[in-house]
């Protein structure tokens, strides 16, 4: 009985299905890599986000603690209002600690700078775990890196003409907070957020 298929077709058909096998393999794998580098990635990127916001945020608490010991018994305590009068001593240590919560490091540490005017601090980390194994060389020894800036904004404004000696309104952001000098306690100051912002730079 002669078969409806000439043999020669279906021995051409059995090396097309390996290569195709091939090249459909090779780009699952390539898929796989290119996943291991994007989950190192976005993980890298947190990490940075969340240590240049706490470098931030550090700041921020510093300013609050000088205005509170300002008011009341220094005449430029409403100085401190335009968020740059920190030190920012503690930046890098709070940076650090919330980079190694998310299994990184801080090589640099966390660097002071300006955004439109406003003072905060980069922050690059790298990754204490690697991208991993796969078919790509030098993968398994490769760490991800990501940076980040986050600012303090000051928030709220007052009369130019405000006496630091008298009574003084703040106009925070439509919230008003009412100090007064010569009765001050520093209960009387809202949460750190209602006068400074901490945000990401854009």
């Amino acid at each position: 009985m002669t078969s409806p298929y000439p043999l020669d077709d279906r021995g051409q058909t059995l090396p097309l299905y390996i290569w195709l096998t091939g090249i459909l393999l090779l780009a699952v794998f390539a898929f796989f890599v290119f996943a291991q580098a994007a989950s190192a990635r976005n993980g890298a990127q947190s990490a940075a986000d969340a240590a240049a916001l706490a470098a931030a945020q550090d700041s921020r608490d510093e300013l609050m603690t000088g205005l509170e010991a300002a008011i009341g018994h220094d005449d430029d305590w409403l100085d401190w209002l335009n968020g740059d009068r920190f030190e920012g001593a503690g930046a890098t240590a709070a940076a650090e600690r919330l980079a190694g919560a998310n299994d990184s490091t801080v090589p640099g540490g966390a660097v002071p700078t300006t955004v439109n005017g406003y003072p905060g601090y980069q922050v690059t980390v790298e990754t204490r775990y690697t991208v991993g194994k796969s078919i790509i060389p030098g993968t398994e020894s490769q760490h991800a890196r990501a940076e980040a800036t986050a600012v303090i904004e000051p928030r709220c404004t007052f009369a130019q003409d405000a006496d630091p000696k008298r009574p003084v309104q703040l106009h925070c952001d439509g919230q008003l907070v009412d100090i007064e000098p010569e009765d001050f306690r520093p209960d009387d100051l809202p949460d750190a957020s209602v006068l400074f912002s901490v945000h990401l730079a854009k």
